[in-house]
């Protein structure tokens, strides 16, 4: 079962976008890693999504909110949106930073 799944994450990284920010100016964009991030969260590893991308989670639930509150009515919902918005925003600018230190 390992096995398939490494075959299959390698499989995927071939067709996964290049950095061009990364390629033209030589240092990573804030979105760097979201793909892999994916990757890892469809075969399950969830740790190593995490770890490559922290904003994942976050930016996770507000899609699924966005789908659900397309559906459904939610008391809260433009709240809860608006917070994982800024939570999201705030992850990406965090782990942003971190790189550079």
């Amino acid at each position: 079962m390992k096995i398939v799944l490494a075959a299959s994450h390698h499989h995927l990284e071939e067709y996964m976008l290049p950095c061009f920010s990364k390629q033209i100016l030589g240092f990573d964009c804030p979105g760097c890693g979201l793909q892999r991030s994916v990757v890892f969260l469809l075969q399950g590893e969830f740790l190593e999504a995490f770890k490559i991308y922290p904003a994942i989670y976050p930016i996770v639930f507000l899609l699924f909110l966005l789908a659900l509150n397309k559906f459904f009515t939610f008391k809260y919902a433009n709240g809860s949106i608006i917070a994982l918005m800024i939570l999201s925003v705030a992850s990406i600018l965090t782990n942003y930073i971190l790189k550079f230190i």
